[in-house]
């Protein structure tokens, strides 16, 4: 694999949960879950890590941009929410690469709707929060069994709007940066004529570390890009503490907690000369749970970690495709389920947008995932770049007006002075 600048930091949330009395001061360590899970969502949690995994070391591959950073659960749960609308062949292309395979629709939804209550509610110490939401098309027919069973699987709220008028686009947009509690203020800018539904999921965390950094200790650090160049970084530091660590092959690896330690950060290490991204795309599942698995509690001298933000925005469709669901994103995808029309709609887009910002006291992240569906018959003509224009008079032929427009909005400054050789 193409070895890739900069680093790349996974972090993953660690099952564990809350026996404890979610208004006691102080819950203190959460070593256990509130209840069983059920078949079905053990299923769906080994499936959401499948797919998270994949989708991860699939994006690190292809993006030369120097951070990456994605949620696998903000995807899983958009996409999970428009394998309600897929039918046939096009749910077993979604429902495969997502991991459910052999899981029924039924068992997904449920799965999904004990999911989220169970993390939203795990570590009262920790804020965690997931919020879903469906805008359609004023005017396309859709299935009302459609909307009410993402309603009720992924407590969604449903909307038509008239995606012509710029205020649905605000509205969209207010959604998404109340959900992310402003660290996101935006997932569109635009609604393709030909787009006819949004499905939106957004998640947002923030967490205090278990034991926090000392400011005072942090200082600025020499921070090596994969290409051997440095770059001054803030770096915190904590001394004689214990936590949890362990390796594999050709990197090294520590958990630090968050709250009452249901949530935690994983860092992976990669050893001097092994690149991240070659890292990343050895760590499938049965690597990942071997990783998390052999992690011990140890007392280390010294962590540091850098402070940082970061932001990423990307398209995920190639990453989604390559893994499979390509007929939901081609002509002759079938959602019958979502519309009456459903075997004219497709994936028009996946798009994801992620927050991450790191201190001395915790972690604040956000993502928002955006599935597009778009009408693929759709024979409109949107004239939306340079373009040549004629007027005549048709049965003649004769051209009265021609022109080309390169900007709409550009004023004519005039001509440039004339220089006549006729003096």
């Amino acid at each position: 694999m193409r070895s890739r600048p900069g680093w790349y930091l996974l972090a993953l949330t660690a099952l564990a949960a809350a026996c404890s009395d979610a208004t006691a001061p102080d819950p203190g360590q959460i070593t256990e879950l509130p209840r069983a899970l059920t078949s079905s969502e053990r299923s769906i949690i080994s499936a959401s890590n499948v797919f998270g995994l994949d989708l991860v070391a699939r994006v690190v591959a292809a993006d030369t941009r120097a951070n990456v950073v994605l949620s696998p659960l903000s995807a899983s749960m958009a996409l999970g929410m428009t394998l309600n609308g897929a039918n046939a062949a096009t749910f077993d292309a979604m429902r495969d690469p997502l991991g459910f395979g052999g899981l029924t629709r039924e068992e997904i939804n449920t799965s999904y709707r004990g999911l989220i209550d169970l993390l939203t509610d795990l570590d009262p110490r920790v804020r965690f929060e997931i919020a879903n939401a469906i805008w359609a098309r004023e005017g396309f027919p859709f299935h009302q069994a459609f909307f009410d069973a993402v309603s009720a699987a992924f407590d969604a709220r449903a909307e038509s709007r008239d995606f012509d008028d710029p205020a649905t686009v605000a509205a969209i947009n207010a959604w998404v940066d109340e959900h992310t509690d402003g660290l996101i203020d935006e997932i569109v800018d635009s609604l393709d004529p030909s787009l006819v539904m949004l499905l939106v999921n957004a998640i947002y965390f923030d967490g205090a570390w278990t034991t926090q950094f000392d400011p005072a200790d942090t200082r600025v650090r020499p921070f090596t890009r994969a290409d051997g160049s440095t770059v001054d970084v803030d770096m915190m530091s904590l001394t004689d503490v214990e936590v949890r660590t362990g390796g594999g092959p050709n990197y090294g690896a520590i958990e630090i907690p968050y709250g009452g330690e249901a949530f935690s950060m994983v860092i992976v290490l990669p050893d001097p000369g092994t690149s991240a991204s070659d890292v990343m795309a050895t760590l499938d599942s049965g690597a990942w749970d071997a990783l998390t698995a052999g992690l011990a509690r140890r007392e280390l001298d010294l962590i540091e970690l850098p402070k940082f933000t970061l932001t990423y925005d990307a398209y995920l469709n190639d990453a989604l495709q390559a893994m499979g669901m390509d007929a939901a994103f081609r002509p002759g995808a079938d959602f019958t389920r979502m519309s009456p029309r459903g075997d004219e709609l497709c994936i028009s887009f996946v798009r994801q947008k992620t927050f991450i910002e790191v201190d001395e006291r915790g972690t604040r992240a956000a993502a928002v995932t955006a599935v597009g569906i778009g009408v693929v018959s759709f024979s409109g003509f949107v004239v939306d770049r340079p373009f040549l224009f004629a007027i005549r008079e048709r049965l003649s032929g004769t051209i009265l007006f021609m022109g080309l427009v390169g900007d709409p909005t550009a004023e004519d400054p005039g001509p440039e002075p004339l220089d006549s050789d006729c003096g």
